[in-house]
């Protein structure tokens, strides 16, 4: 809906003289038309006849404070009619001084909608501003706007019944504008750039404005309306741009998944930007994939990318000849070429499809270009860090605009963002496969049992650290026909755990073919792994973190069924009886090892009888981010009670599927069963 301003109003205006006691002397006819007074009803009575109910002395007092020593004086002020309703006045005061000496105001006063607020200097140049103003009164009713507000007329009004142009519209057109309103009102904290929506009159879109409101504040001190300032930011580009990015950088880069990474990237871009788009990345993005076999005849040097994302607005992706993960090869003239050894965009608006031109070369995409009329191309860097990890493609066919220098903008933004996100992803994906390999090669393949225990095991990574830990376990044969059982744990996740748990297990190994007992091992061992700890220094010769590790180390002897064992802060392994009672074996325990602590490890013993179950893990067997450690523990005694008759094999997943069920692991659970003959 649309309106046009009322034309402007000539009338004088109305004219009220006041003494310095407050007195009326003087009424104009103007006055009387404005409030409704007769000149009898209000000349020799006070002015605060004229104002709305409330203390009148304070309020003529805070005025007289303000105004009262100035020659000069403007501002706002409400009034009341003598029909009881409030009015607010735009007043200008002039001061004189009587042949006696005695101040004496002369007070002109025009309703608040027939002039700004700033006089008819500062009119025009409200009249005329690109921002939308009101002034609202104290029951919300506005009394004037300038003629940007009248475009905006819709802002104002509640249904088709309401007539546009009506100064006392009341501010119904948007509750929320109207609450925002009430609460400057009431308590002076003004709005700035509070983002409103609301449908448009044409009911095809919605529009926004930006809007700033403040407390207009009368001569008396008091409040006499609101004003509110406003924008229409509806087809804003800045602000559209903005909210993409924003948007981008929430959906770009979930995970350290490249291909996911990659496929994000497509999936924004379209529709938001391209009808199509293509995401090829170079090979060494992608290192689990097979080494690409070039063609009979191929040069060397035509460059190869990975097809790593596509999306499109058709269904079953028209556009692309290949499929995700499937080889690209781009002839040497191409513009993914120039891309990917320039570093700079491909800019192409409208496409040139003619003979001659670069897709001579390229049949398998001039037949899809020409099949779907594509017209319009876009083909970005993915750079990060100083390296170029591959190109995406954005393209128009069904879209008529041509991509223009601000769609260039936008996607060289979107790349730049998705390209640091791939490059992390990258990082992660090389340097987990490294810490993978470390670990399947320093975690022992199958274990011996001595021929003294049947014997089994279970490790599960962590679902949250991609599956690198320094959890471990071990058995080791003996003199004598003894075995050792180990387990052990890290702290820490990632490479550096790997590698120091593979330094601890080879430590131990080494300690346990002297014989030593239990306790006097670990003491051992923490001497050893904590001097090694002080020789580590990085590259630029700063010591390494330090990684303690606990340890539980125990020996059986099946000539004595005694168990010798020693604990490094780790948690207490469990027994089960053959009559199926499952106890925790509480003996002496140190602290972990590597920290330098200088403390010792006693040893205890415990009496294994035949069918008596033993029972070794690491913590986050029994630990869970909302439960206690006893919760743990008593869930771990329930299950060994009612799996301890199965198979040692059968056992370890039953027990592993009730600690951990279906979730991801919250930390590495290593288990170590054993169960004497």
């Amino acid at each position: 809906m649309s309106a046009t301003p009322p034309a402007g109003r000539g009338a004088a205006p109305a004219t009220v003289v006041i003494d310095d006691d407050g007195t009326v002397i003087a009424w104009t006819r103007a006055a009387e038309g404005l409030l409704g007074y007769r000149a009898s009803e209000v000349v020799g009575r006070s002015g605060a006849v004229l104002l709305t109910p409330g203390d009148h002395r304070e309020r003529l007092s805070a005025w007289t404070r303000e105004y009262g020593h100035l020659d000069r004086w403007s501002g706002l002020a409400e009034a009341r009619h003598s029909a009881g309703h409030p009015v607010m006045l735009h007043l200008q005061g002039h001061r004189l001084t009587t042949p006696v000496g005695r101040p004496t105001w002369v007070v002109s006063a025009r309703p608040a909608s027939m002039g700004a607020p700033g006089g008819s200097v500062v009119e025009p140049l409200i009249q005329r501003s690109p921002v939308a103003m009101w002034i609202w009164d104290r029951e919300l009713r506005c009394v004037w706007r300038n003629v940007r507000a009248w475009a905006l007329q819709e802002f104002l009004l509640t249904s088709p019944d309401d007539v546009p142009g009506r100064d006392d519209a009341p501010a119904l057109g948007n509750e929320e504008v109207r609450r925002v309103l009430r609460r400057v009102l009431d308590d002076g904290a003004p709005v700035v750039d509070n983002e409103v929506h609301w449908p448009s009159s044409d009911g095809l879109g919605q529009r926004t404005l930006s809007i700033s409101i403040f407390r207009l504040e009368g001569v008396d001190g008091g409040p006499v309306g609101v004003c509110s300032l406003a924008i229409d930011v509806t087809q804003s580009l800045a602000r559209e741009r903005l909210a993409m990015l924003v948007e981008a950088s929430a959906r770009i880069g979930t995970s350290l998944d490249v291909r996911q990474t990659a496929q994000e990237l497509a999936d924004y871009a379209v529709p938001a930007l391209a009808d199509y788009a293509a995401v090829d990345l170079v090979e060494p993005m992608l290192p689990d994939q097979t080494p690409v076999e070039r063609p009979g005849g191929m040069e060397v040097g035509v460059p190869v990318f990975r097809r790593a994302g596509a999306a499109s607005i058709s269904p079953g992706l028209p556009e692309s000849p290949w499929a995700r993960g499937e080889a690209v090869f781009v002839p040497p003239d191409s513009p993914w070429t120039r891309v990917l050894s320039t570093g700079r965009a491909h800019f192409e608006p409208e496409m040139d499809t003619s003979p001659g031109t670069w897709l001579d070369h390229d049949p398998a995409r001039a037949r899809t270009v020409r099949l779907l009329g594509m017209h319009s191309l876009m083909i970005v860097p993915l750079r990060a860090r100083g390296e170029t990890l591959g190109v995406t493609a954005f393209v128009r066919s069904r879209n008529p605009a041509p991509f223009t220098r601000d769609d260039l903008l936008l996607a060289e933004e979107l790349a730049a963002r998705a390209a640091l996100s791939l490059d992390s992803a990258h990082r992660y994906t090389r340097e987990r496969t490294a810490a993978l390999a470390l670990q399947r090669n320093l975690l022992p393949r199958r274990l011996c049992d001595g021929g003294a225990l049947d014997v089994a095991y279970r490790y599960l990574p962590s679902g949250a650290h991609g599956g690198v830990g320094g959890d471990w376990y071990d058995t080791i044969p003996l003199s004598g026909g003894r075995i050792a059982l180990v387990v052990g744990d890290v702290t820490g996740h990632g490479i550096n755990a790997a590698a120091t748990m593979g330094r601890i297990r080879t430590a131990v190994r080494t300690l346990a073919y002297m014989d030593m007992p239990p306790g006097e091992l670990l003491t051992q061992l923490d001497n050893l792994i904590s001097r090694l700890h002080e020789q580590d220094v990085g590259a630029d010769g700063a010591p390494l973190p330090t990684l303690g590790s606990t340890c539980l180390y125990a020996v059986y002897d099946p000539a004595t069924r005694r168990c010798t064992m020693a604990t490094a802060g780790h948690p207490p392994p469990a027994v089960v009886g053959p009559d199926g009672r499952v106890a925790f074996l509480a003996g002496p325990t140190g602290p972990p090892v590597g920290l330098n602590l200088e403390a010792t490890h006693d040893s205890f013993d415990v009496e294994l009888p035949p069918g008596t179950l033993l029972a070794l893990y690491t913590d986050g067997l029994i630990e869970r981010r909302q439960d206690d450690l006893d919760t743990g523990m008593a869930r771990l005694r329930a299950a060994l009670a009612d799996y301890a008759d199965l198979p040692l094999e059968r056992l370890c997943t039953g027990v592993i599927d009730v600690m951990v069920g279906g979730r991801a692991a919250e930390d590495d659970v290593a288990l170590l069963v054993a169960r004497t003959r």
